[in-house]
């Protein structure tokens, strides 16, 4: 049996808003410690993860672990029916295929409920690994949302680089260029207005802008937005969700045309990846020189075959040199500089060459 039970319904409404338009199916996934969901975009460039705490309800019942397949954009529609003040209660049997969604108005004259069928979805969970990032800013979700709605005019992506000097988002189109410098600044009355930035190396990283705007949409869930770079690593865009927990998305930069000869292997969102990746380089490594070993020694063998064979038919066929074959060591008279398996010939005085056998 689940049952969720959220004062602030207006809070789920808003979630659903800012994941809807990336990811179209998923499962929530409930438990005794709360209400998550984890899952990709359509084109499995982007990563959404999101946290609801079971501490935030004003009731949670979750009596054993369940997953519920939801299409997001149906789910949006029920919430939709809700006023922004109502009580939200969700409720769910062990087993069953819909899920009840319940409203009622602050002074409970009116209750509502609707029921959702739910689906079957196939989907991986990821371990994601905690990562130390090489720069981290965190400044003002609305002002984000608006450098990213601006550039996204003047082209399709943006450039971000964290200096010394602050954080620049920069981005180039047909029409022209455009920077945007935010310096950071911990001097301002509200704690939301400030830009921090921790940096323990510059980072310069280029992201899709629609993807960005995509992120923008969780505005309205945090006053501040965390961005986490670093250059083996996908972006982390993290808004917290009043202190009950985040939602984050994840995106994989893009590579420039000038650096995607060099690069041998796409960008992996894990440190272990990573790790596995270099093993397996060391790995093909070897065995290319194995391979290559091992062509070297079958060319040379078929090269001693082929010379054996010549001298075997040169003397079945009565030739006037005198050629006798024995044991696969055939002696010649000496008419060229003959060199097999990179082995001299012995010369004898009466002028007979002796093959070298290949071990």
């Amino acid at each position: 049996m689940l049952e969720l039970r959220l004062v602030q319904g207006s809070l789920l409404k808003k979630v659903l808003e800012s994941i809807k338009d990336l990811v179209n199916d998923a499962n929530f996934d409930c438990s005794a410690t709360g209400f998550s969901l984890q899952a990709m975009d359509s084109s499995h460039v982007a990563l959404v993860a999101l946290l609801l705490r079971s501490e935030g309800f004003e009731h949670y019942r979750c009596d054993r672990n369940i997953s519920m397949g939801m299409n997001l954009g149906n789910m949006a529609k029920m919430l939709k029916c809700a006023g922004n003040d109502d009580i939200v209660t969700i409720k769910a049997d062990d087993g069953g295929d819909v899920i009840t969604f319940m409203f009622e108005s602050p002074t409970q004259d009116k209750i509502s409920d609707f029921e959702m069928k739910l689906m079957d979805i196939d989907s991986e969970h990821l371990g994601i690994p905690e990562s130390e990032y090489e720069a981290i800013v965190r400044m003002p979700s609305a002002e984000f949302a608006r450098i990213c709605k601006d550039l996204s005019t003047i082209g399709d992506t943006v450039v971000i680089s964290v200096t010394k000097e602050g954080v620049k988002f920069s981005t180039r189109g047909d029409i022209g260029t455009a920077n945007i410098v935010c310096r950071q600044n911990t001097s301002v009355d509200k704690p939301e207005d400030a830009t921090i930035i921790e940096m323990q190396e510059t980072v310069s990283l280029t992201f899709a802008l629609r993807y960005m705007n995509s992120f923008a949409k969780a505005t309205p869930l945090a006053n501040q937005v965390t961005i986490s770079l670093s250059s083996e690593l996908p972006v982390v865009v993290e808004y917290k969700i009043a202190e009950m927990g985040y939602i984050r998305y994840y995106l994989a930069p893009k590579i420039e045309e000038d650096e995607a000869a060099n690069y041998a292997q796409p960008a992996q969102n894990s440190t272990a990846a990573a790790t596995s990746k270099s093993g397996t380089k060391k790995s093909d490594e070897g065995n290319s020189k194995k391979r290559a070993l091992k062509s070297e020694f079958v060319d040379d063998c078929e090269a001693a075959v082929e010379i054996k064979t010549k001298a075997k038919t040169k003397t079945e066929a009565g030739a006037d040199n005198d050629v006798e074959v024995t044991d696969t060591k055939p002696k010649t008279e000496i008419d060229d500089d003959i060199e097999v398996m990179g082995t001299k010939p012995k010369t004898k005085s009466n002028g007979e060459v002796e093959v070298m056998d290949v071990e």
